[in-house]
């Protein structure tokens, strides 16, 4: 394995102060309120320039233990690990004793964790609508059409990790009642606007259980009613820091992945560390931003990151808009362009990952920038592949990505992963390529914690039902077969509300369309804040 010629470290204990709460309004102001310097001791490597691991993708990556990590080798191996994790967690939760009072009234969980039961929609909340003694009813709103529809890809494997459990009896609960999962889809664009009454339907007229949400500015829209109505909405797919607060919104649990203030704060820490590489020039940093929740979230988490750099006064920020619904994104990428930067970050989602890269190829930023981040919402091979950019697929060459510690379905190193090799024999026998789109395996990532907490939650006391799905999803302790070795899933009532806090830098290489990783995953679990969000000012408070 090939060293790195010079290490940089970095104390990540300044820059974590931000995370989940280094975010500020529309007019750029912001606040702190991460966690404090002694909450994180360890120092880690930030993307050293040379690479820490063999060509290959997510294979090899050097994590923060000094011992090696070893995942299970076969799909048996993996189910019976799941096995004992979710007994553990059951058995957590009964020998503490939590779940709902005798009267009915409370729900009580790990660290605090409580929710008043009596104030469920107005004290005509049912902790088993949705259910039938065959059935869950699991609504989902998401973007099947617009520039965002490459997302709605995550439903088609979604539904195959449903179905595929279903057919096996995993939904059998401790009151003998053996269900499927119902999966409803609704397309609401990207559109936070056709979020509202599509939620509403789900709720009110097909009774759903439970629900998910794709988007940040369609979630802020609905999470707020669906806490108020005790409706589980968990991992959501956003990573927006609000979705971490389970104090305040105890039923929505945000995407099992990094949030963006975090991914933020680790461009800040990247940049800074490759700031001396121009000693003699005032560094420019270009960021093209989606125009909506967002885009402001990493774009506000990022400066509040910059005001904390020993960097600085040597730093500019330049920025660009694009609404989301914009068909192309050329003008504004030509205006960042003509400012000469040395940095330039991907603010945006789906489609426009792909066009910042063509764009980028285009004005020739792909020779003048030195650094192009795309964002982790974008991570895997199918925002940057030939298949997609186009030619010979070198448009992309070169490209940085801050990956959540995801496993890549497209990987050739990782197809002998009993995961991956899993996901990729099920995606073939619905004739779906995972080249096409890499939200397909985004459908299985979310998915498959969507499923070990229903059975968690029909484990306990009572059977499945709402109450028990929350408790289930706030005391998870899981290892995820697609996260990358040693990261974990782990959700602690009120002391920890975000179910993934880790990442690793990858570059992409165009010849061998794979990325390379470069440098270890940093595992910050537990050290990102729970974000109580304040929508009027908006801010973490």
């Amino acid at each position: 394995m090939q060293r790195p010629k010079s290490t940089v470290v970095v104390t990540l204990a300044a820059a974590i102060a931000l995370v989940g709460a280094a975010c500020g309004g529309d007019d750029g102001s912001t606040t702190s309120s991460g966690s404090s310097t002694s909450e994180v001791a360890a120092e880690t490597t930030i993307a050293p320039t040379e690479t820490t691991a063999e060509p290959g993708g997510t294979s090899a990556p050097e994590t923060e233990s000094t011992a090696p990590v070893e995942q299970p080798t076969t799909l048996e191996e993996w189910e019976a690990l799941w096995t004992e994790e979710r007994a553990a967690v059951v058995n957590r939760i009964k020998d503490n004793k939590w779940g709902v009072s005798a009267d009915g009234k409370t729900l009580t969980g790990p660290e605090g964790f409580t929710v008043d039961l009596s104030a469920c929609a107005g004290g005509s909340w049912s902790s088993t609508e949705g259910l039938t003694d065959t059935e869950i009813k699991f609504g989902h709103t998401i973007s099947l059409s617009g520039t965002t529809a490459d997302y709605g890809n995550a439903t088609k494997t979604a539904k195959l990790i449903f179905d595929y459990y279903s057919e096996q009896g995993a939904f059998k609960d401790s009151t003998g009642k053996t269900r499927k999962i119902n999966y409803i889809v609704k397309d609401d664009g990207y559109d936070s606007a056709r979020t509202i009454p599509l939620v509403d339907e789900l709720l009110d007229s097909e009774k759903t259980f439970a629900h998910w949400g794709l988007g940040t500015p369609n979630i802020l829209k609905t999470y707020d009613k669906l806490n108020q109505r005790c409706i589980p909405n968990v991992f959501m797919q956003s990573g927006h820091p609000a979705f971490g607060d389970p104090v305040n919104h105890p039923w929505t649990v945000g995407a099992p992945q990094t949030s963006y203030s975090t991914e933020a704060v680790l461009w800040g820490a990247f940049i800074d560390q490759r700031v001396n590489e121009f000693p003699d020039e005032q560094i420019k940093v270009a960021a093209l931003v989606m125009n909506n929740d967002f885009g402001r979230i990493y774009d506000a988490s990022f400066k509040a990151y910059l005001e904390t750099s020993e960097h600085k006064d040597r730093i500019e920020y330049i920025t660009q808009t694009i609404e989301p619904q914009a068909p192309t994104i050329n003008d504004p990428m030509t205006t960042l362009g003509a400012e000469k930067p040395q940095f330039f970050i991907a603010m945006v989602a789906a489609q426009q990952c792909t066009q910042a890269i063509v764009a980028a190829a285009e004005n020739g930023m792909k020779e003048s920038v030195k650094y192009l981040m795309q964002p982790a919402v974008c991570t895997g091979t199918g925002y940057v592949n030939k298949e997609k950019v186009g030619g010979d697929g070198m448009a992309a060459d070169g490209w940085w990505l801050m990956n959540p510690a995801f496993k890549d379905f497209n990987d050739p190193s990782q197809f002998s992963d009993p995961w991956i090799a899993w996901g990729r024999e099920v995606m073939a026998g619905a004739g779906l390529d995972p080249k096409l789109s890499s939200s397909f395996g985004t459908g299985l990532l979310y998915g498959w914690p969507l499923v070990q907490v229903l059975r968690i939650a029909g484990d306990l006391d009572g059977g499945l039902n709402r109450a028990n799905m929350i408790l289930a999803a706030r005391a998870l302790d899981m290892t995820h077969p697609g996260y990358l070795p040693g990261v974990k899933m782990r959700l602690n009532g009120n002391k920890d509300g975000y179910a993934e806090e880790a990442g690793v830098f990858q570059q992409w290489d165009g010849a061998n369309q794979i990325w390379v990783v470069k440098g270890k995953v940093i595992d910050l679990d537990g050290k990102s804040k729970n974000c109580a969000w304040d929508a009027g000012a908006g801010v973490c408070r």
